[in-house]
């Protein structure tokens, strides 16, 4: 079983598109990233893991990609295939990028401070 695991001071960094997309459109984006993050993102260098959401109104999908370090993303951001697929995305739902990295993290079964 693949994870996806976010710890507290780890370094990785979060690049999480936020796509506002017509209902419509949803399925076909979710194809589009799902197929980009398989072909061409989830074995780059620097790539912990790829997750893709969509909204059960229909209205969004986030991307959430998990990287080690900037210097894997500015790789495939150079990458021509991968700038297809964020272009195709881009016709489909518009996109809104941005990079994070976790600042906490609550669990119910965790002791608190």
């Amino acid at each position: 079983m693949s994870e996806t695991v976010l710890r507290e001071g780890d370094g990785n960094i979060f690049m999480i598109n936020v796509f506002d997309v017509e209902p419509e459109n949803q399925q076909e984006l979710a194809r589009v990233m799902s197929e980009g993050a398989d072909k061409h993102i989830r074995n780059r260098p620097g790539c912990l893991s790829v997750n893709i959401l969509t909204s059960r109104d229909g209205k969004r999908l986030l991307y959430v990609a998990q990287w080690s370090s900037k210097d894997g993303i500015k790789a495939a951001m150079g990458d021509p295939d991968i700038q297809a697929v964020r272009d195709r995305a881009a016709e489909l739902a518009k996109p809104d990028p941005h990079a994070y990295t976790v600042y906490s993290l609550h669990h119910p079964d965790a002791p608190q401070d």
